[in-house]
């Protein structure tokens, strides 16, 4: 990630303009007046007990990042997970498009702990697929019973039963991806035999399965060994949609919670938009949803607004510190690693078991 004086400039005044229309704009034009002063007028034990539900989130967060990388011989604890997780949740808010930013610090700082990039790049998938996983079958099991009445709220097709078609596609995408053979990239790189630039490409592309199969295999093993902290992925959606469900109480009278989970879910396809930590996306496609589940529009801006001042700014100061903390545990790493022995590196590539059934991969 290179961030130049250019590129910083621009991106603060991207926020700037983004916070100004979403907190003094939007709420104009829906005649709510100035946002501020009306969530001041919050409840501020609602909004106190939000701020503690998104720590909580934070919490599940590290705690499922260390269930899936801490495995084997890696010099990375609780206190470097807490780091990289911070940064990284930092990094997402502010860079790329779909959390990028912090997929890219998270992968830097754990090949600079001494893990093999091949094996950095599997868990990484692990640690996607548990954490969508709770994502996909949220929209599958919310949108068919807001669908069917088994759960109160309604909606229409396109509310519940998409998002529920999307999420079943999704996981059947994934499911299928176990069934590609071992030997995939052996035999892709048949077809990169020669020496010219197609075959380069090619020879790079054929990683990308076999690394996927990997990461899906390795989380169905995680999942089946039952460690109890990979429930910390649904901890970190669970106390986060739990904050939008608090803000809704500071403000006024919430819709039942399936309809807040289902609007949470789909406002999170925000983030695929090319804006830092989805900031207009995300908030724009909650509100949308609500008003397509009926939920009074003043009543939505307000509380998807407070939610997101919560949940986008609250990782950014602790993250930044997080980040700088990192450097100094990267640039220890470092100097152990220059008085090591040559070969001797931490997390190379595993072929055997985990402490049980989970395969080190």
């Amino acid at each position: 990630m290179l961030l130049t004086p250019r590129r910083a400039a621009a991106f603060v005044v991207f926020v700037l303009s983004t916070v100004a229309f979403l907190y003094f704009v939007l709420p104009k034009l829906a005649g709510l007046g100035t946002t501020a002063h009306r969530i001041e007028r919050g409840d501020a034990w609602w909004i106190a007990l939000g701020v503690v539900l998104e720590l909580l989130s934070f919490a599940g967060y590290i705690v499922l990042f260390y269930a899936v990388f801490v495995r084997g011989p890696v010099r990375i604890g609780w206190r470097e997970c807490y780091q990289i997780t911070m940064a990284g949740l930092a990094a997402t808010r502010l860079f790329a498009t779909a959390g990028a930013g912090g997929v890219a610090l998270t992968v830097w700082a754990l090949v600079r702990s001494g893990m093999e990039p091949r094996l950095v790049a599997c868990r990484s998938v692990a640690f996607l697929v548990v954490l969508y996983l709770v994502f996909a079958l949220s929209l599958l099991i919310d949108g068919i019973g807001l669908a069917t009445g088994l759960f109160p709220g309604g909606g229409s097709f396109a509310i519940t039963l998409l998002p529920a078609i999307l999420a079943a596609l999704l996981l059947a995408v994934t499911g299928a991806v176990t069934l590609l053979p071992g030997d995939i990239e052996r035999r892709l790189n048949k077809w990169a035999s020669g020496s010219g630039r197609l075959a380069h490409w090619v020879a790079r592309a054929a990683t990308v399965p076999a690394l996927a199969a990997s990461g899906v295999r390795t989380a169905i093993a995680l999942i089946r060994s039952r460690d109890v902290r990979l429930l910390g992925a649904v901890a970190w959606w669970g106390f986060d949609i739990s904050v939008l469900w608090a803000m809704f109480h500071a403000f006024g009278s919430p819709p039942p919670f399936t309809v807040i989970w289902m609007a949470y879910f789909v406002g999170m396809f925000g983030n695929l938009l090319p804006l830092p930590g989805g900031l207009g996306g995300v908030e724009g496609a909650m509100i949308g949803a609500f008003a397509a589940f009926g939920v009074e529009f003043n009543l939505a801006v307000l509380a998807v607004l407070s939610y997101r001042a919560i949940s986008f700014w609250l990782p950014t100061v602790p993250g930044a510190v997080a980040y700088f903390q990192l450097r100094r545990t990267v640039a220890r790493w470092r100097g152990e690693q220059r008085l090591r022995p040559a070969g001797a590196r931490a997390g190379g590539v595993e072929a055997g078991g985990l402490q049980g059934s989970v395969p080190q991969t």
